[in-house]
């Protein structure tokens, strides 16, 4: 079973104890990550072994999974899967299973590194949470908001987006920032201590819209990357 204090001394994570706990609970009070600690049976490496996937994410069917040659433990793994995607879309939710064989880079064409790999917080137009389990492989990080800086905001990365905008510090280059995503992405302070979502349990995070109650939760995807691949659930 998981450690009974894991993430205790965290002001913005609170664990459940069950599926129906993790969806029902509101954030509030500062916590905007919940996290219900699991230890799955079955062999997700197996699963790993008999994907042959290109660099990048790709998606996996309920078909495509319950089709590979697997092991009794290889199976309990894939129905382990495929039922936390079943009751995420029971909720309404659009939950995709993911192979992730590294994530291909975009060419950076500013100061601020946008992709998944920086620290970040997801945004929606209307109140949406963010469900995240890493089943193997590296898993999510998270930051705390206390120890985190907007990229945008540091100074020098500041002037120079400034400078790319060409114009002055007012309401259109904070629109210009958000079309850019650059108002999404964050570095950790020099006395940052980042924490792991740690593999098999599954998170509801907090996003950024309007008249949320809490600040949105930064995250980033596991970087660098291992070349071992990543299965995951994301929603």
């Amino acid at each position: 079973m998981p450690s009974p204090d894991l993430f205790q001394n965290n002001p913005r994570v609170r664990l459940v104890t069950s599926f129906e706990e993790l969806v029902d609970t509101r954030f509030c009070d500062g916590i905007n990550a919940l996290c219900w600690p699991r230890v799955l049976e079955g062999d997700f490496a197996e699963i790993v072994a008999h994907l042959d996937m290109p660099p990048g994410i790709t998606h996996l069917s309920a078909e495509e999974l319950r089709a590979l040659p697997l092991s009794a433990a290889g199976k309990t793994a894939v129905e382990i899967m495929i039922a936390d995607q079943e009751r995420l879309s029971e909720l309404g939710l659009d939950p995709v299973l993911d192979c992730v064989n590294g994530y291909v880079q975009r060419e950076e064409t500013g100061p601020v590194r946008t992709d998944v790999c920086s620290f970040h917080v997801d945004s929606a137009t209307a109140e949406a949470d963010t469900w995240l389990c890493t089943y193997h492989g590296a898993s999510s990080e998270g930051l705390l908001n206390e120890e985190a800086i907007g990229r945008a905001l540091i100074p020098e990365t500041r002037a120079e987006l400034l400078r790319i905008y060409g114009g002055s510090d007012d309401e259109g280059f904070a629109e210009w920032l958000n079309d850019h995503f650059y108002d999404l992405h964050y570095a950790p302070l020099p006395e940052a201590k980042p924490y792991t979502f740690g593999v098999g349990n599954l998170w509801r995070i907090a996003t950024e819209y309007p008249d949320s109650p809490v600040p949105p939760c930064i995250h980033r995807a596991p970087d660098p990357i291992a070349r071992q691949k990543r299965l995951l659930l994301i929603s």
